[in-house]
């Protein structure tokens, strides 16, 4: 287990009411929660590529007006391997199928395959007509990306369009990959927004104000399982220095749990800064932990309006994590941690722990808020 000495950070401030009963996840709970006047903006790191990096002056020449041309033409289609990555270390890929706000020449929307990995080290995108969308083609597409860039066939395929997972897994299905349905595509969205900024709004089939043809859910939360329930929770916090000295050895430290590239995502705050968490306790925290690990974990959110906090899973699945008592004391509390999440561009945190007093964490999940794609 990884110590994240928790005590440390779990700050009282005199300006933020305090919840001063502890209960269970049914009661009203203690919370502790410090605000930072340090905020930061969520900027992209541009690391979208359109080829391998040359290696002499006269490559970099041609390379430069090959990529002036290709920059003025929004209808080129990208297939891209880093160089410096070994392809076999690739297991994991993030894919979205879908329209765009673009019309062919039939005055029918384009789809457009694209498929990357967490590091951004594997980019492809391909076009195809309407008429062709099913699981046949798409499954045809992975295998000619493999062959075209010598990548092997990934065991996992991450999608967050809970519209398109009929087709993606039969697909998969079919190449014996794992289909993974979440939201923890991040890499896949920012690239998704940059391509929306760059490439479709200067297609010449681009249609300003078009709607996404499928839309992300954001259904009623349901009741949590009872295999997720902790024990008691409370609002906590650690330094930024803290979370990224945490991930830093992630593999080593944690069992379960998730992390974040936070150099891709451009996170952009003072070191010091104090990024909002959850701390779960439970007498069985190992099993908790790992039922929590299969489920994709996307996000926390405090719904002061109702009492109660919501926990986020997969593609659009929501559940009521916790409930507690609405006071003024209460949602002021809630209100601040929703606040600090948002000074933090949405960074946030679950940690699994056997005792909210403890300083050992069995596991730790870094999430973030980000905004859909507009596509």
């Amino acid at each position: 287990m990884a110590t994240l000495s928790f005590n440390t950070t779990r700050m009282r401030t005199p300006s933020l009411p305090r919840i001063s009963r502890p209960s269970s996840f049914t009661k009203p709970i203690k919370t502790h929660l410090s605000s930072s006047s340090s905020s930061q903006t969520l900027s992209k790191r541009h690391r979208f590529v359109s080829r391998s990096l040359p290696e002499t002056k006269e490559e970099t020449l041609i390379i430069k007006q090959e990529e002036e041309t290709e920059d003025d033409d929004p209808t080129s289609e990208l297939s891209y391997l880093d160089p410096e990555t070994d392809a076999e270390s690739i297991k994991e890929w993030e894919l979205d199928f879908c329209s765009r706000p673009i019309l062919d020449s039939r005055g029918k929307k384009i789809w457009e395959l694209v498929v990357c990995d967490a590091s951004l080290s594997l980019q492809v995108t391909k076009y195809f007509p309407n008429n062709v969308i099913n699981s046949i083609t798409l499954k045809d597409a992975i295998v000619s990306i493999t062959q075209d860039l010598g990548v092997p066939l990934p065991e996992k395929i991450r999608f967050f369009r809970s519209q398109m997972q009929t087709i993606i897994t039969k697909a998969c299905k079919e190449l014996a990959i794992k289909e993974v349905p979440s939201k923890r595509c991040l890499s896949l969205f920012l690239w998704l927004q940059e391509r929306y900024d760059t490439v479709y709004t200067r297609h010449p089939g681009f249609q300003k104000g078009s709607l996404p043809l499928l839309s992300l859910d954001n259904p009623f939360p349901m009741n949590l399982p009872e295999n997720l329930f902790g024990e008691k929770w409370a609002f906590v916090q650690l330094p930024y220095s803290a979370v990224r000295e945490e991930i830093s050895d992630f593999d080593e430290k944690f069992v379960f749990g998730a992390t974040l590239d936070l150099d891709l995502l451009g996170i952009d705050v003072d070191e010091n800064t104090l990024i909002p968490g959850l701390s779960v306790a439970s007498s069985r925290a190992k099993p908790l932990a790992a039922w929590m690990n299969g489920l994709e974990v996307c996000s926390i959110e405090a719904d002061s309006s109702k009492g109660c906090l919501i926990l986020a899973v997969g593609i659009s699945t929501r559940y009521v994590y916790a409930t507690y008592k609405k006071t003024p004391v209460t949602t002021d509390e809630a209100e601040a941690w929703e606040s600090a999440k948002k000074a933090s561009g949405g960074l946030h945190f679950l940690a699994i722990q056997d005792d909210l007093d403890s300083d050992d964490c069995v596991g730790f999940w870094l999430l973030i808020d980000l905004p859909p794609p507009p596509v």
